[in-house]
């Protein structure tokens, strides 16, 4: 491991780097070159599903390991245009989210319809695009946190994407709604053979009672399970920081969703990397890959922060990171940095899968 990455783990690189999870890795289907090969070609997904999947894992520096880094940035829908970009304006110019991401090594370049559209021409062949269909937008007062379509499947296509993305508010009043919607924009995606990649979070104001559920391993894990059903190829979910939401929503007169006690001490402990691991065996056991997000950018800890969230991702099994504030809100020079060291994690071989 190189001196700059245990720089970086401090404290924590022996904890993260020596622990031994409670379910086996031999129990998962982990990345790997051959994944594509090895696990996704005994599902459904059509041959034009599969190119464009190994499109992504070939793309980039971390080009056939298996694992995925990608640059998001929806923020400008998000979060609002102002507040996200005021700290870098060049990125209210699309071309360079793109450049960003093609500088960074990154496998793929993840935002709106609006900000692929305006460069499709001239960048849809050098990286794959990954265009995120609906969003949350800010200007309803008050705000309502719903997410809503912004375009088709089928203008993704003709733009040449290879893969589209969707957020569900699972746990919210508007879920049932969200579920369906996105469940047929993944069916017509896979027709017309494109990647698709779910936001999987937990919203809903009833989540947060001692602490905040909505990054509880249990809720996002069941999130997780939600979104391979409606046939997600890749899940993106947050980094989970603790467990038991289900137990603390379920305490008092109130009776919500089922837990068993084993899903805590048998399949988990507190420990990141169980906690990461339990949502990946909520993807099927790995069959369907999950990538952690980055979080939102704190400062002088972004680069600390974002390594450590790698390494817990890899050694837990995951399939990589999708990283954006922590990247875009800072000169392009650290921002390719930043990426860069989050790749570094899962080029580096002595970081194995725990």
């Amino acid at each position: 491991m190189s001196t700059n990455t245990q720089q970086l783990l401090g404290s924590d690189a022996e904890s993260l780097l020596e622990y031994t999870p409670k379910v086996p890795k031999e129990q998962l289907h982990l990345p790997g070159p051959d994944f594509v090969d090895r696990v996704m070609t005994h599902t459904d997904r059509s041959p034009a599903v599969l190119r464009n999947l190994q499109a992504m894992l070939g793309h980039g520096r971390l080009a056939n390991t298996g694992y995925l880094s990608i640059l998001p940035v929806d923020q400008g829908i998000e979060h609002s245009a102002g507040a996200s970009f005021a700290k870098n304006p060049a990125y209210f110019d699309p071309e360079n989210i793109v450049k960003l991401a093609l500088e960074g090594g990154c496998n793929a370049v993840s935002s709106t319809i609006g900000v692929h559209a305006a460069v499709a021409r001239k960048y849809a062949h050098k990286i794959p695009f990954l265009v995120k269909l609906n969003h949350n937008e800010l200007m309803t007062y008050p705000n309502t946190f719903d997410q809503i379509r912004f375009g088709s499947v089928q203008q993704a296509f003709d733009m040449g994407a290879a893969a589209v993305g969707a957020t569900i508010y699972f746990g919210s009043d508007e879920s049932n709604r969200q579920i369906v919607e996105v469940a047929e924009l993944f069916e017509h995606a896979h027709e017309l053979g494109m990647v698709t990649v779910l936001w999987c979070y937990t919203r809903n104001n009833a989540f947060k009672t001692d602490k905040d559920h909505h990054t509880a391993a249990d809720l996002t894990g069941q999130a997780n399970h939600l979104g391979v059903t409606i046939k997600a190829d890749i899940i993106k979910q947050k980094l989970p920081t603790h467990n038991g939401g289900y137990k603390a929503l379920n305490m008092g007169d109130s009776s919500y969703g089922k837990f068993d006690e084993r899903i805590y001490s048998d399949l988990a402990s507190d420990h990141p990397i169980d906690l990461c691991r339990y949502q990946i065996m909520n993807n099927y056991m790995g069959r369907i890959g999950l990538i952690n997000s980055g979080g939102a950018s704190s400062g002088d800890s972004d680069l600390a922060d974002a390594v450590k969230t790698a390494v817990v991702n890899k050694r837990a099994g995951g399939m990589g990171l999708i990283s954006g504030r922590k990247a875009f809100q800072r000169p392009m020079a650290e921002g390719v940095e930043l990426l860069n060291a989050i790749q570094d994690v899962y080029l580096d071989s002595s970081i194995t899968i725990a």
